[in-house]
């Protein structure tokens, strides 16, 4: 389907660049923004609502000085355990964020607040049980979470997923897993998808907030090097197999995590005292990443080979016509 009202003509390529634990903060989002990609952090990002509101301030100031840029958007932890939903819900409202992100939960009653005012909530989903809830509850777009992810990632190709949304959601689909190039965002569309939803790309640029081992570590890996895990935080997701051997683990051997709680997980305290608190995040297409660009130079090139890739496509049809 066409792109909502909000976002046509906004962006210079249909991308997003994914709300990232520990990893997304306002100079990567106004970077990606100011390049035509929409731009994602996590409210949990900061360490209270006091710290989210500064930083929602400090985007939209300097967002408001740039003569063009695409919208914004902040992802939301739709959890019993998040502790802070209600409070980082009103300052979203308060400050009418364009684009919110929802996570562990599709309510009613915030897709309508975020509708009040005219913004758009996207949900990301690992299966279709998921997907027909979220649709149920009103968002305007499903992140469709496939195999290879990184963070919490599904286990689904999105050659199966994306044809299945479709036939009960005619919303905005955004595909998740792998997308690294432009080449991948025109594969994207060629799919089905309205928007590519970039993650691990956004790690190694010179804005994120990753440390620099974690940048050099998704450089030298591979998509072998992910493993699929609930261990870390109680839902299924991808992390570095390096990462979790320099914690004094064994990767083939992780137990199960029964619990999940994100308000533990804000706890500076309780984060220091973690053996695994370095291990890090990051998706299978880590094999297509070798340099730390800026994010400026990184959108520069996903427009570019979008752009060529779009071009080869076109030139293949003639030749088939």
């Amino acid at each position: 389907m066409p792109l909502p009202p909000a976002l046509e003509g906004r962006l210079a390529i249909p991308a997003v660049a994914a709300p990232m634990f520990l990893v997304s903060g306002p100079d990567l989002v106004v970077e990606a923004c100011r390049a035509g990609v929409l731009g994602t952090f996590p409210a949990l990002n900061q360490r209270s609502s006091e710290g989210y509101a500064a930083w929602l301030t400090e985007i939209e100031s300097r967002l408001q000085a740039l003569p063009r840029h695409a919208p914004y958007g902040v992802n939301l932890i739709v959890h019993n355990t998040n502790q802070r939903l209600a409070a980082d819900l009103d300052l979203t409202v308060k400050h009418k964020v364009p684009v919110v992100i929802t996570s562990l939960g599709a309510v009613r009653g915030l897709v309508d607040r975020v509708h009040g005012y005219g913004g758009l909530v996207f949900h990301d989903v690992i299966n279709l049980r998921h997907a027909r809830k979220a649709a149920e509850a009103g968002v305007d777009g499903l992140i469709l979470v496939c195999a290879g992810a990184g963070g919490h990632a599904g286990t689904l190709s999105p050659l199966a997923f994306i044809p299945e949304v479709r036939r009960l959601f005619s919303g905005t689909i955004l595909l998740s897993g792998c997308i690294s190039s432009g080449d991948q965002i025109a594969a994207s569309l060629a799919l089905g998808a309205d928007l590519a939803y970039l993650g691990t790309r956004f790690i190694a640029t010179r804005e994120s907030l990753a440390e620099d081992g974690f940048k050099t570590m998704i450089c030298q890996s591979q998509a072998a090097d992910i493993v699929y895990t609930d261990f870390v935080s109680g839902v299924h997701g991808s992390f570095l197999r390096p990462s979790i051997a320099a914690a004094g683990l064994d990767p083939d051997n992780l137990p199960s995590k029964k619990d999940i709680d994100f308000g533990k997980e804000l706890d500076p305290e309780h984060r220091k005292k973690k053996a695994w608190k370095n291990i890090w995040s990051a998706g299978q297409g880590v094999g297509s990443i070798d340099d730390v660009p800026s994010t400026a130079a990184l959108c520069a090139r996903l427009k570019a080979e979008y752009a060529a890739a779009l071009d080869r496509l076109a030139a293949r049809r003639t030749a088939l016509a």
